[in-house]
């Protein structure tokens, strides 16, 4: 590409030199920008990493967020040593009230958005939060690096009215999971793509089963076919894929948990979108359509004989769903929602596990103030699943400590619904669980991303071959 531009370069000079200087100001724009983004190797400076331990706090004007600023290699690893200048963008209606380990906080350059650090490695800040319902973000940035952000939403407290009357006591999970959600599947055998172990080519499935794993998880859109669905025509991760997953899944002699996004598209904390159908209803049409379509795809499931063993009723809601009825700052409407959910699923199947899915593994103030309101709002369900990313979810400690908490103040078991590094140790605390609250874990799509048990041409890998028939020798198989 550069040698097609030289030669433009040149014959340019004959013809306008304010085209010469405009084209040489791109290419020499373009050569930055590909060498800034060009992968580092090891120990270098890649990234500065921004780790909240709340994404949601209490518009009050006292609520205050700890988080934690450091700068990574292309690895993930911390680099305790690195010394260099980031700049702290805030917006949204909060305050930094104080930057610890970067020098005297007072002689921090700094306007009402922005404050200019030397980092050294790492430092810890503290965020207050305003008096106004806002989205608040936080951008650390340095030059040459990925930049680092986090959104926090702000939520205004009232009285919290119940769901239901009834009481409801959480089944328990019978044995132990590991789990995988493999919903990519589908498009890596679109594109032709086979798996193998020990040079034989099986269904991959039956690798998984046969090197320990005993649960697949799939996540299912209600329109992934339309315009701006997650699969536009094709349809990936829709009702009629998911049913043909199920069968594949029950084939293996596993066992199933299906992951309502209620969104044409992925839902996480930074978007759960309305899907299009659902646009413009008002409330009670809107918890509706969601129970309908809830008993619909159960229903379609359980007359193939392929009923989900456990199911969510939201990904990764911890700042709630279907938004703008269902956000975290309107908590009546998401527990009403999330009940429509619940009796969805048990009106086809009572026997099937409930699970809340919230992306706070590190975070247990949140954690139980999301859980507390749904206590309080008499929401029933019986598992609590957590996402796990150290980038975004702190330390295992951290990890280990919230899942401990948890188990002790809820009567709910407790699992890690998603993770993808740090495989031993993450196992280790989901399977150590206090007060027989443990269940296990369900990795994320570890066919085709991160550290994929599977090698990009197919062939199982170490973490197939080794790792997962340790853990699965550790805590199943006894």
């Amino acid at each position: 590409m550069l040698y097609h531009m030289h030669s433009m370069l040149f014959h340019g000079l004959k013809r306008c030199g304010l085209l010469v200087f405009l084209v040489l100001f791109t290419a020499g724009a373009l050569f930055a920008q590909q060498n800034r983004w060009k992968p580092k190797p090891p120990g270098v400076p890649s990234e500065i990493q921004v780790t909240p331990y709340k994404t949601t706090m209490i518009a009050n004007g006292k609520d205050e967020a700890l988080i934690n600023i450091k700068i990574i290699d292309s690895k993930g690893d911390s680099l305790a040593n690195a010394q260099i200048p980031v700049v702290l963008h805030l917006s949204g209606d909060a305050k930094i009230v104080n930057i610890m380990d970067a020098g005297d906080f007072a002689a921090i350059p700094h306007t009402d958005t922005t404050w200019q650090i030397n980092l050294h490695g790492s430092c810890r800040l503290i965020l207050r939060a305003g008096t106004t319902l806002s989205r608040i973000k936080l951008e650390a940035k340095a030059d040459s690096l990925y930049t680092g952000s986090t959104e926090i939403h702000t939520v205004q407290l009232g009285i919290a009215h119940v769901v239901t009357h009834d009481k409801y006591k959480p089944k328990k999970i019978s044995g132990k999971i590991l789990g995988a959600d493999i919903s990519f599947l589908p498009q890596l055998e679109s594109r032709g793509m086979k798996f193998a172990d020990e040079g034989v080519q099986r269904d991959a499935m039956e690798i998984m089963k046969a090197h320990g794993f005993n649960y697949i998880r799939l996540r299912i859109f209600v329109d992934p076919a339309q315009p701006k669905g997650y699969s536009p025509v094709k349809g990936f991760c829709g009702l009629e894929q998911t049913k043909q997953m199920a069968k594949r899944i029950k084939t293996a002699g596993m066992k199933f948990l299906l992951d309502f996004h209620y969104s044409d598209y992925w839902a996480d904390p930074q978007q759960q979108n309305k899907p299009a159908a659902w646009v413009g209803e008002d409330f009670p049409a809107l918890k509706t359509s969601l129970y309908n379509y809830t008993v619909d795809v159960m229903q379609q499931l359980k007359d193939q004989g392929t009923t989900p063993d456990m199911v969510q009723v939201g990904n990764e809601i911890n700042h709630g769903m279907i938004w703008p009825d269902g956000a975290i700052g309107s908590l009546d409407s998401l527990a009403q929602l999330i009940y429509e959910g619940v009796k969805g699923v048990k009106q086809v199947s009572p026997e099937t596990i409930i699970m809340l899915h919230i992306a706070l593994g590190g975070q247990n103030a949140e954690a139980r103030f999301f859980l507390d309101n749904m206590k309080e709002r008499n929401v029933p369900f019986d598992v609590i699943g957590l996402s796990y990313y150290p980038k975004w979810h702190g330390t295992p400690a951290d990890l280990k400590y919230n899942m401990a908490d948890l188990a002790k103040r809820y009567p709910q078991q407790v699992m890690v619904a998603e993770y993808s590094q740090l495989k031993r140790e993450v196992n280790d605390i989901a399977f150590n669980v206090p007060n027989g609250k443990a269940v296990g874990s369900f990795i994320w799509e570890p066919k085709s991303t991160w550290e994929g048990i599977f090698d990009k041409d197919g062939k199982a890998n170490d973490y197939l071959d080794v790792v997962y028939p340790e853990i699965a020798g550790k805590y199943l198989n006894h």
